[in-house]
């Protein structure tokens, strides 16, 4: 079971957010949800705006020093702190990147960090979980580059149930493969995806064969029956975390929305990643939309153009949801197919409104309406962990903020 780790309600990692025309946005950002046209941009006054525009950061997207760990994770430093460099640019959710390392010569201890957990949007920190078990992947896929042999113990001290990974590291020869070398290209895609060109079955089929079955599994909802199932329920679900005051405080913690903010916290949701146009992200650095009009736009995207747009979407799942050690499995089979989908060209994007709404229910003791509803298209004795849309691009997915090794590193 999962070990004690209370969550702080203190902060919170970019979710996709999307528009009906089928170019994303963040709730931050959503400027025909927002009302807010030409005419607003020139009574604002260009001066006005030009100076807010600097300040935003717009004529920088991707630049600064809350962007330079993209840059660091080469195979060059062939040392332990080599593998925590790749290890922050892992997937985790919110972008909140709760860990903390530990680093000697022959051994990497990874620790989650709960100041970081996202509140009533992870009750059970099954997200944290999933997060930390992808940092853990990304050592273990970056250790042959650095000339260095992985062996994972998971929560290696019951009297620490924040010591998630013991990596007992030995000298080997030097080797770079194709996961590797997708570790700085990895990006979570909030683009509408290409529906001319579906997901083969025989890709679908070949991404299952790098689950580790005996922990994980991999569901497909692919037919369209499944998919309008699945996909009606996650916009459902949307409704639901948008109608709870709390889910939506704690989801609004970790917007960044002031560059000099970002390059100082490196981390949360920005609007550079979240697939929408230069332009409109421009727009949106500069002229504020509030809370209410953050809402309406992900639930018209996630409606409108997420959903419609997958090629097909799937779940992670396991027999005990609230088993730590398969929640940290989870988070390295995720972070394994992602790597591999990006050597292949392939899209993805977490899609978690359902997990995250039946953990709501789940910590607060209210009915499980999408816990049975989620039930009923699974495996029996199965449930979600990790759940994600896939499909062919569209466009170019940017880079969220992370903070450098040297910032997560343990003395």
């Amino acid at each position: 079971m999962t070990p004690d780790r209370t969550p702080r309600n203190d902060r919170n990692e970019p979710k996709g957010r999307y528009d009906n025309k089928g170019r994303t946005s963040t709730r931050r950002s959503f400027l025909k949800v927002a009302g807010i046209g030409l005419g607003t941009i020139a009574i604002a006054g260009a001066a006005g705006l030009t100076w807010r525009a600097v300040d935003g950061g717009v004529f920088a997207s991707g630049t600064g020093e809350a962007f330079a760990a993209w840059a660091q994770a080469g195979p060059e430093a062939h040392d332990a702190l080599g593998l925590v460099r790749a290890a922050v640019l892992a997937a985790n959710a919110h972008n909140a990147q709760p860990w903390q390392f530990r680093v000697a010569d022959n051994r990497i201890d990874v620790f989650a960090d709960t100041t970081r957990n996202l509140g009533t949007m992870d009750p059970l920190l099954r997200e944290m979980d999933v997060s930390l078990g992808c940092a853990i992947e990304n050592i273990v896929v970056a250790a042959p580059a650095n000339g260095k042999k992985a062996a994972v113990t998971l929560l290696p001290d019951p009297a620490d149930p924040t010591h998630v990974a013991r990596i007992d590291l030995q000298a080997a020869e030097a080797s770079v493969s194709p996961l590797f070398t997708a570790i700085a290209s990895r990006h979570t895609d909030r683009n509408s995806y290409d529906l001319t060109r579906p997901v083969s079955a025989a890709e679908l089929a070949r991404l299952s064969g790098l689950i580790d079955e005996t922990v994980a599994e991999l569901v497909w909802f692919s037919d369209p029956a499944e998919k309008n199932a699945f996909g009606a329920l996650t916009v459902r679900a949307t409704e639901a975390i948008i109608a709870d005051p709390q889910q939506v405080a704690d989801d609004a913690a970790w917007y960044r929305t002031d560059w000099h903010e970002i390059q100082s916290k490196k981390d949360g949701i920005t609007i550079d990643p979240s697939g929408q146009s230069e332009f409109i992200r421009a727009v949106s650095k500069v002229i504020p939309v509030s809370t209410a009009q953050n809402n309406a736009g992900w639930l018209a995207g996630t409606r409108d153009s997420q959903v419609p747009t997958a090629a097909a979407f799937g779940a992670l799942v396991v027999r005990d949801p609230l088993d730590t050690g398969e929640r940290l499995a989870v988070g390295r089979a995720w972070q394994r197919l992602h790597l591999s989908m990006t050597v292949d060209g392939v899209s993805a994007q977490p899609l978690c409104q359902l997990p995250e709404r039946i953990d709501r229910e789940r910590s607060t003791g209210l009915n499980p309406d999408f816990g049975d509803a989620l039930a009923a298209l699974l495996p029996a004795g199965r449930h979600a962990i990790m759940t994600f849309r896939i499909g062919h691009p569209t466009g170019s997915a940017l880079p969220s903020p992370r903070r450098p090794a040297r910032e997560v590193v343990l003395s």
